[in-house]
C-alpha cells in the first residue's frame, strides 16, 4: 500500500507493506492463532475493565487508584480477575465474529467505494467505518450475555462499591440465577444501549485509526523531507529516500504508527461514548435481583446518575476506560495486524 503522506507540503511517498484482505488470509490459521493471542491480551486488560466496572456502579466518585488498591485490599489480587473465565468463554467466539465480519465488509465495502470513483484516502475510511459499525452489531449477539453475566460477577465481593444483593459462586450460575429471575432476556439487558453504545463506537474508531494513521505518516513525510533539505543544504546525498523519493519503512516503524494512530483513535471513541457506557453497566448490573422486580429503564439510569453527580457521574470511570481502550486498542491493532501477516497465505506478496 502506498501513502501519499502531507501531498500539498512533500513530494516524499511513503511506501509500506500491502494491506492484507479477507481473500488473502488462511482462515484456519487466522482464527486459531487469533483466539491465542487475543486471550493474552484480555487477561493483561482485565483487571483495568474490572476496575472501570466498579467505578460505574459506585453510588459515589472513587478515584481508579484508590478502587483498584481498595478491591486488593479487601478481597485480595485474584478480585482482579473475578469472572475471567466467563468472560474469556464467551470472548472467543465473539472476537471470531468480530473479526469475520470486520474483514469481509471491509473488504467488500473498499471495493465498492474504489468502484464508485472515491477517492482511495476517503474510501479507506468509509470502508473502515461500515466495517467497524457490523462487526460490532454482530459481536454483540454473543458479547452482551457475556457482558451481563461477567459484569454481576465482576462487582460482588465485599467492597463498598458492590451493590448486587444477590451473590454468584460462578458464571454458571449467575447464568442460572439471571435465567431463573428475567428469563432469556435478562441475559440481553442493555442491549439496545449496547449497539448504540459500542456500533458507533467501533465506526468512530476505525475511521479514525484510519486517518489517524494518515496524519501520522504525513507527519514522518515531513519530518524525511526536513531532514533532506537539510542535508542538501550541506551537500549530502540523502539517505532517507531512494531517487524516486520514496521512504521505505522497517516493521518496527510501522508497528509504531500503527500503535500511536490506535491509541488516538481509542482515546477519542472513549471520551464521546463514555456516558453510554456508563448508562449501559449500570443497566446490566443494577437490576431487579430482588423478589423479582423489574430492572431500570434507560431514564431512570440516567435520573439517577445525575441526581448521584451531576452530569459528570456519566463519566465515571474515564480515566480507566480511557486507559483500557488506548492501552487495548494499541495492542489489539499491533496484534491483529501481526496476526494478519501470520495468516496470509502467501507471505511473499507482503513486502
Amino acid at each position: 500500500m502506498n501513502i501519499r503522506a502531507a501531498e500539498e507540503e512533500s513530494a516524499q511517498e511513503i511506501h509500506i507493506p500491502a494491506d492484507i484482505d479477507w481473500e488473502m488470509l488462511d482462515k484456519s490459521k487466522f482464527f486459531f492463532l487469533g483466539a491465542a493471542l487475543f486471550s493474552g491480551v484480555s487477561a493483561t486488560l482485565y483487571p483495568v475493565v474490572l476496575v472501570k466496572t466498579r467505578q460505574q456502579v459506585a453510588q459515589a466518585q472513587i478515584s481508579g487508584i484508590r478502587t483498584a488498591f481498595s478491591i486488593v485490599k479487601h478481597e485480595g489480587f485474584r478480585a482482579l480477575y473475578r469472572g475471567f473465565g466467563t468472560s474469556l468463554m464467551g470472548t472467543i467466539p465473539a472476537r471470531a465474529l468480530y473479526m469475520a465480519a470486520l474483514e469481509v465488509t471491509k473488504s467488500s465495502v473498499g471495493s465498492a467505494t474504489v468502484n464508485f470513483g472515491i477517492p482511495e484516502p476517503t474510501a479507506s475510511a468509509i470502508a473502515n467505518a461500515v466495517a467497524g459499525l457490523s462487526a460490532a452489531m454482530a459481536a454483540q449477539l454473543v458479547w452482551t450475555p457475556v457482558d451481563v453475566v461477567s459484569q454481576r460477577l465482576m462487582v460482588q465481593g465485599t467492597h463498598p462499591s458492590c451493590s448486587s444483593p444477590c451473590r454468584y459462586v460462578n458464571g454458571i450460575d449467575a447464568f442460572r440465577k439471571i435465567v431463573k429471575t428475567d428469563g432469556p432476556k435478562g441475559l440481553y439487558r442493555g442491549f439496545g444501549i449496547s449497539i448504540l453504545t459500542y456500533a458507533p463506537s467501533n465506526a468512530m474508531w476505525w475511521a479514525s485509526y484510519s486517518v489517524a494513521q494518515r496524519l501520522v505518516w504525513g507527519g514522518i513525510a515531513c519530518y524525511f523531507r526536513k531532514k533532506d533539505d537539510e542535508s542538501n543544504d550541506n551537500g549530502n546525498s540523502s539517505s532517507s529516500s531512494n531517487n524516486n523519493n520514496t521512504i521505505r519503512p522497517d516493521s518496527k516503524t510501522v508497528m509504531a504508527v500503527q500503535g500511536v494512530s490506535a491509541a488516538m483513535a481509542g482515546g477519542v471513541s472513549a471520551l464521546i461514548t463514555m456516558p453510554l457506557d456508563t448508562i449501559k453497566t449500570r443497566l446490566q448490573v443494577l437490576d431487579g435481583e430482588e423478589n423479582g422486580r423489574r430492572g431500570p429503564t434507560i431514564g431512570q439510569t440516567v435520573r439517577n446518575l445525575i441526581k448521584e453527580g451531576g452530569w459528570l457521574a456519566c463519566y465515571r470511570g474515564l480515566g480507566p476506560r480511557w486507559a483500557s481502550m488506548s492501552m487495548s486498542a494499541t495492542t489489539m491493532i499491533t496484534t491483529y495486524e501481526f496476526l494478519k501477516r501470520l495468516s496470509a497465505k502467501n507471505q511473499e506478496s507482503l513486502v
